[in-house]
């Protein structure tokens, strides 16, 4: 287990598990055409008996504009020109919708209509049935269509494919027999980590004790210095990776609480002005590619392609901020134009700028505020930021002043992860002897 954590580890410097970017998603949508639409959002929806909207977003499928509604904590698609609902996406039209998607690839067909998650969506098993298409000339791509909203929501290639076999499946064990299961994947992976926790502990607490001067000879003798050398960092991503599963609850989410977020929408959204929203943002040549419309304060926001026209101002976020917090005493605020060691992304995913804010409640929380959309982007507490050390810090070494020092940051990872996997293979050659020993002995 030692060793496929070490190895797979260093793939993972490199590539995850498949996946589709935001901005690759939006670069890949076919261009808004609003001027087939004649049926405003508040129609459509009173149309379907949709009721507390949160956000809508307006797109394009088959040709046709759409709107598609959050509604009950997932998405229900209408089209824009006629209010028909999109009650389930054909073979056909899911073979189409890729091939717009991937305009780049010859040809396109359909797979399979899958029901229960293959490897690439056990992270997506609420967006099931997925139509799987596989995309030829394009390095074995395969896209996957929502057969309720008609919306892409993956697209892997062979390649990806391969690298997280040999990375992500292995590393977090995401064997889709095991992984369907999930308290019992979860299970698994606390209890293997803290096993090798406390193995790791024996061995450094053994280590240690016998000296600089190591009472053994071959293999056993270099894995006694590989251990001193290496064993404290071993334990220390073996008990990060075991705090990545969160185990026993023992720290706080960082996604804001539903009344939190529902003091900053000030409740469902006002499709009414929606519409007009809608109208004054698609209008000439089809140029955007999506509308996305929430609300903040019961006023609608709109971006366009991801941007608001304009930024709400600070005292209004700090307004909603207080509701959210009952009220809590506000330490401090800062505007980030930069992420800090608690809201980042090595990708540059995470909008920017931010306003954070610090309360002198008894949980230390932080809020980090969205000026675009007017929403909490993340929730941090006391106990939240230690977790980000303990696993974060200690499993990723993404401490400040190494993780952003590229090659400096992948040098010293791969470099403890060899000495790691040296610690492993120096323990694993004899003890493989001796088990060979073992099994040749005549039975009394």
């Amino acid at each position: 287990m030692f060793a496929i954590w070490f190895a797979s580890g260093i793939v993972m410097m490199y590539a995850r598990m498949p996946g589709l970017a935001p901005g690759e998603r939006l670069a890949r949508l076919a261009p808004l055409d609003l001027s087939l639409a004649r049926i405003s959002p508040d129609a459509a929806a009173q149309r379907h008996h949709l009721s507390a909207i949160e956000r809508v977003r307006v797109g394009m499928f088959a040709r046709r504009p759409v709107y598609r509604f959050l509604f009950n904590d997932d998405w229900t698609t209408v089209f824009a020109d006629n209010g028909e609902r999109v009650e389930s996406v054909t073979a056909e039209q899911a073979v189409e919708e890729a091939r717009r998607f991937a305009p780049e690839c010859r040809s396109a067909a359909h797979d399979a209509l899958i029901v229960d998650p293959d490897q690439w969506t056990l992270e997506l098993r609420r967006t099931l049935p997925l139509h799987r298409i596989a995309l030829d000339g394009c390095n074995g791509a395969v896209v996957y269509v929502r057969e309720r909203t008609g919306e892409i929501v993956l697209m892997t290639t062979a390649a990806q494919r391969r690298v997280a076999y040999a990375g992500a499946v292995l590393h977090w064990l995401y064997f889709t027999p095991l992984r369907v299961h999930t308290a019992i994947w979860s299970t698994a992976v606390i209890w293997l980590s803290a096993g090798g926790s406390v193995m790791c502990l024996l061995g450094l607490a053994w280590g240690v004790s016998c000296g600089l001067r190591s009472p053994y000879r071959g293999w056993l003798r270099w894995h006694h210095y590989a251990g001193l050398l290496f064993g404290v960092f071993t334990f220390g991503w073996v008990f990060s990776g075991m705090l990545s599963m969160d185990p026993w609850d023992w720290h706080p989410s960082t996604t804001p609480t539903r009344e939190q977020r529902d003091a900053f929408t000030g409740g469902s959204l006002d499709l009414a002005v929606a519409g007009a929203g809608v109208r004054a943002s698609g209008g000439g040549p089809p140029r955007e590619r999506e509308i996305d419309i929430s609300s903040f304060r019961g006023e609608p926001r709109v971006l366009v392609d991801g941007r608001a026209a304009d930024a709400i101002a600070d005292d209004r976020l700090l307004t909603a901020a207080r509701d959210a917090m009952h009220g809590a005493e506000i330490a401090d605020r800062s505007r980030l134009d930069a992420y800090d060691a608690y809201y980042y992304d090595r990708d540059g995913e995470l909008p920017l700028p931010v306003l954070r804010v610090r309360f002198a409640d008894s949980a230390g929380t932080w809020l980090y505020l969205d000026p675009a959309r007017g929403a909490i982007l993340r929730k941090e507490e006391r106990l939240s930021r230690l977790n980000r050390w303990l696993y974060h810090g200690l499993h990723s070494l993404d401490f400040p002043i190494l993780y952003y020092r590229r090659p400096l940051w992948d040098l010293v990872v791969i470099v403890l992860s060899l000495g790691g996997m040296a610690s492993v293979a120096t323990a694993t050659a004899p003890a493989w002897r001796r088990l060979r020993r073992l099994a040749r002995r005549p039975s009394l």
